[in-house]
């Protein structure tokens, strides 16, 4: 058991209070987004205060037991954070691992460098990754049924002009009317342009209607505040929106397209840092490599409570091999033992305390305080507090 300190990321999109309330630090009037607790390199982790985690797990693989070190190359294969956003994210989606070894050999071989703009694969790895809600958690993720979309943006009454913009959602229809429009989307004109006008334009005479077109109206409008007139903010309009209460968890599989819009939560991934943005954002966009990963279907995405394992264990049923987490969530008089043949894991605690023990050996962790379990351990966890824990898939 050792305690874990992880790393801030001020990126501009994330909140100002959620994350320093969790971690006890005070508020300083600039926007933190993340909290980082792993192995990663380019921001890994602190192991008992003073060494890097990915070369304590360098210099003993051991502690991250053998599904690690034999199927993930002797890496976590894992990367916790806190997550608060303010306003929305990008519209993004992560790769498979087939496409991403392909995008990073062909990125590698142009000789183009890590911190380039212009460079979107970072590692040879996929990204699937879990967002459980900490507060009411807003979300874009995976496409609506191309009908019902066309019903709503007819339901807010735009033009013509603009209707002709989704029209191979109607003639052309599934895949290819998807990916069609979505790519169009992403042009920069003067027709789109006012595309753009005439949906937001429409949709705040809509925002105080009920069910789904009030809630399409309002998407407009707020993606608007924060992207005036980017077309994109048309592409974005084609997916669900999801909102999720405390405790629930949007899985989200390589090559779905997703943009958290506001709040905190606990987001597990694998552990890579391949990113495609398509829209809603200055950064770099790869169209083609966008076509090649995002899945441009309907298929819904898994919204999901975790299920009871043991009095006071919950578990977020996916099936990764990189990662598992489950929700701890204990009273007093409870008490439960973690078995020793999990891989290394990290424990976050987001609210109380809980402590652990091993032998004669204890610690225990507030709120925002994380630590590292070495694989091997059985450890009791007691207190009155929740958290979540995170090990390899593999071995849960």
């Amino acid at each position: 058991m050792h305690p874990l300190t992880g790393s801030i990321k001020r990126y501009d999109w994330g909140s100002h209070d959620a994350i320093p309330s969790i971690l006890g630090i005070p508020v300083d009037g600039r926007p933190l987004a993340e909290y980082w607790l792993g192995a990663h390199p380019n921001d890994p982790s602190l192991i008992d205060g003073t060494s890097r985690l990915d070369e304590v797990i360098e210099q003993d693989p051991n502690l991250i037991g053998d599904s690690a070190r034999f199927e993930f190359s002797g890496e976590l294969p894992y990367l916790m954070k806190l997550l608060s956003a303010g306003r929305p994210l990008s519209l993004q989606a992560h790769p498979n691992r087939i496409d991403a070894e392909i995008g990073f050999g062909r990125e590698n071989q142009a000789q183009i460098p890590m911190d380039a703009p212009e460079r979107t694969f970072k590692d040879p790895r996929d990204k699937p990754e879990l967002l459980i809600a900490l507060t009411e958690f807003d979300a874009l993720a995976g496409f609506r049924d191309p009908a019902a979309s066309l019903s709503l943006f007819s339901q807010l009454g735009i033009s013509s002009t603009s209707e002709k913009i989704f029209a191979p959602l109607r003639h052309r229809g599934g895949h290819a009317g998807l990916a069609e429009v979505f790519m169009n989307c992403l042009v920069t004109d003067d027709e789109r342009r006012a595309a753009v006008i005439d949906v937001v334009t429409a949709a705040i005479n809509h925002v105080d209607d009920e069910h789904q077109l009030g809630e399409f109206a309002r998407t407009a409008v707020l993606l608007d505040e924060h992207f005036p007139g980017d077309p994109s903010l048309l592409a974005a309009l084609l997916l669900n929106r999801h909102t999720l209460q405390p405790g629930e968890a949007l899985y989200l599989q390589p090559g779905i397209l997703h943009s958290y819009l506001h709040g905190t939560g606990v987001e597990v991934m694998a552990n890579s840092d391949n990113v495609l943005r398509g829209g809603l954002t200055s950064k770099h966009i790869d169209p083609s490599a966008l076509t090649q990963v995002v899945k441009f279907t309907t298929e819904p995405v898994q919204c999901m409570l975790p299920e009871p394992e043991l009095p006071g264990l919950w578990r977020y049923p996916t099936d990764e091999r990189a990662f598992v987490c489950w929700r701890v969530d204990l009273q007093p008089s409870r008490t439960f033992e973690l078995p020793g043949e999990l891989s290394g894991r990290i424990l976050l605690v987001t609210q109380g305390e809980l402590g652990l023990s091993q032998g004669p050996d204890g610690l225990v962790l507030t709120q925002g305080e994380a630590a590292f379990l070495e694989a091997g351990q059985q450890i009791s966890i007691s207190g009155n507090g929740q958290g979540f824990l995170t090990a390899t898939g593999l071995d849960a």
